[in-house]
């Protein structure tokens, strides 16, 4: 594609500001529509992506990125305001959701304390591609909820407005860039779109008429206000929402590390994750002390801020008090924005999103990388992005152990003295102990046995023990087993394991003395089977 879609420049305050304008513009829906889904009203979402946006703007580890409302915790919050409701009465529902966005928002900043966001970097890359493919495609299929009206595809002539109007959008899009760079080519196409909408009194879905849909009356409403949630303070209370908020904090963080990993990507730059979960738990506190539904990045957002030009850290802060002064003053010019202009900003953001490369790659990586993308990225779509990102790194490591696991191999020789050599390569661990037991032929070597681990570590308990299970062999058949090379962590390990292994750790750099010392030591202790060598 000749449509530039990422600009790396670091960018500038005039970018920051017009990104930052359109990013609120394209807020407004999204918030409303993920309050519907988490069933309370469209304010408590605008308020939720408000302070979400510019606490995390603020403190945040990651410039550029845009937090707000999301899907990903709104499916999680319906079930919460229904039982809650359920448990106490009309409105107790949203009164929980307050409480449990304060436990999660403190387990998000004890995520940080323990520094937890740097294991975001250990997600392989066929999981973060999966991602972004998966996201691209979720983002896409949202926006195809746009194309109703009251609950019916829309047919005929609305159909044909729609997708013409939406095509504008993005024909301006590719287009303007082309032509000049001075104006941001997102939101001079809505202004465009909504001008014509407007002048040529086109009949079409406005944000408007898309919030009456849903029961709304508006967005126009005041600042928020502080407020302590008024629920039992009861263990009962806590056992409710502790899963709750476990799950919320959970997936809070990952698909804001994960789109924080994007953004560094995308921007050739890095951001702080720890930082990032902090901020983003001090946010969801804030919410609910002060009526927002919370969230976390928001992966479509972040796009159009990046590729709007946005860079910092004030792009995040304009976009959410621009969303502020939406919300109190220019709610009816915003409602007047017609929903096929940010449609097509979205569709954009999914073309910019989806990783193109991947059918390039697909008979260039090995096939469990494939299955691995296209397992994440059927996850992400089918549920969420926490359970796709944990099956694919659990099915990344165990690829992992298994290829691991056939690389042990020991190299066979006998000295000048007939003693037997058995030089180890590969990590020596669960996965690689079955084959490991295989490599010794007990009833036909000599007397004394040397297993070299110069080219080899002992990794875990698993390792000891089939060490020992070897040792125990040559020890019933009469014979010696001496371990040499060890590192200074393998043979601390083994020094660990001595109580339950019975492993006799000799640290002497004569391997022959260390020898004789095995022997005392044997004749004086027969229990003891393995003497580990630390040679030169």
């Amino acid at each position: 594609m000749s449509y530039t879609l990422i600009d790396k420049d670091q960018g500038s305050v005039r970018a920051d500001v017009l990104s930052g304008l359109t990013v609120a513009l394209a807020l407004v829906p999204e918030a409303v529509a993920f309050a519907f889904v988490a069933g309370v009203s469209p304010i408590v979402g605008l308020y939720g992506a408000f302070m979400m946006g510019i606490i995390t703007s603020l403190f945040g580890g990651r410039p550029g990125m845009i937090s707000g409302a999301t899907g990903a915790m709104a499916v999680v919050m319906v079930s919460l305001v229904a039982q809650g409701s359920a448990m106490g009465g009309e409105g107790a529902g949203l009164q929980y959701l307050f409480v449990t966005l304060l436990l999660a928002g403190s387990l998000q900043i004890l995520a940080g304390v323990a520094k937890l966001g740097k294991f975001v970097r250990m997600i392989p890359s066929p999981v973060m591609m999966g991602f972004v493919n998966g996201l691209a495609i979720v983002i896409g299929l949202s926006q195809l909820g746009m194309f109703k009206s009251g609950g019916e595809w829309l047919s005929g002539s609305s159909l044909w407005t729609m997708l013409g109007l939406t095509g504008l959008t993005m024909a301006i899009m590719v287009g303007l860039p082309k032509l000049t760079k001075a104006l941001p080519a997102a939101l001079t196409a809505i202004l465009v779109v909504t001008g014509l909408v407007i002048g040529g009194g086109i009949e079409t879905e406005t944000v408007a008429s898309f919030i009456a849909a849903g029961g709304g009356d508006g967005i126009k409403a005041g600042l928020p206000t502080f407020a302590i949630p008024m629920i039992p303070a009861t263990f009962d209370t806590l056992a409710f929402i502790f899963p709750y908020a476990l799950i919320l904090a959970a997936i809070g963080l990952i698909e804001s590390l994960m789109t924080l990993n994007l953004v560094d990507e995308l921007t050739e730059t890095r951001g702080d994750a720890n930082r990032e979960c902090m901020a983003q738990g001090a946010a969801n506190i804030v919410n609910g002390f002060f009526g927002g539904m919370g969230g976390c990045a928001m992966i479509g957002q972040s796009m159009i801020n990046v590729q709007s030009g946005g860079r910092g850290r004030l792009s995040g802060i304009v976009a959410s008090v621009a969303l502020l002064a939406f919300v109190m003053f220019g709610s009816t010019y915003i409602e007047m924005v017609p929903i096929a202009a940010l449609v097509g900003v979205m569709f954009m953001v999914v073309i910019g999103t989806f990783a193109w490369n991947t059918f390039k790659i697909l008979n260039k990586v090995p096939a469990s990388d494939v299955f691995v993308m296209a397992t994440v990225t059927g996850l992400t779509v089918a549920f969420d992005l926490a359970i796709a990102v944990f099956a694919g790194v659990i099915i990344s490591a165990l690829v992992f152990a298994w290829e691991n696991a056939l690389r042990i191999r020991a190299r066979k020789s006998v000295d000048e003295r007939g003693h037997k050599h058995y030089e180890i390569y590969g990590p020596l661990f669960f996965g690689s102990t079955t084959l490991f037991l295989t490599k010794f032929d007990v009833v036909n070597d000599p007397d004394d046995v040397i297993i070299d681990f110069a080219e080899s570590r002992i990794m875990d308990q698993s390792a000891i023990e089939a060490i020992n299970k070897v040792a125990d062999k040559y020890f019933r058949a009469g014979k010696h087993v001496h371990l040499r090379h060890l590192s200074a962590d393998c043979r601390k390990l083994i020094a660990r394991a001595e109580s339950i292994c019975e492993v006799n750790v000799l640290e002497d750099p004569d391997y022959f003395v260390a020898i004789d010392t095995y022997r005392e030591e044997v004749q004086a202790n027969p229990r003891r089977k393995v003497a580990a060598v630390a040679a030169h």
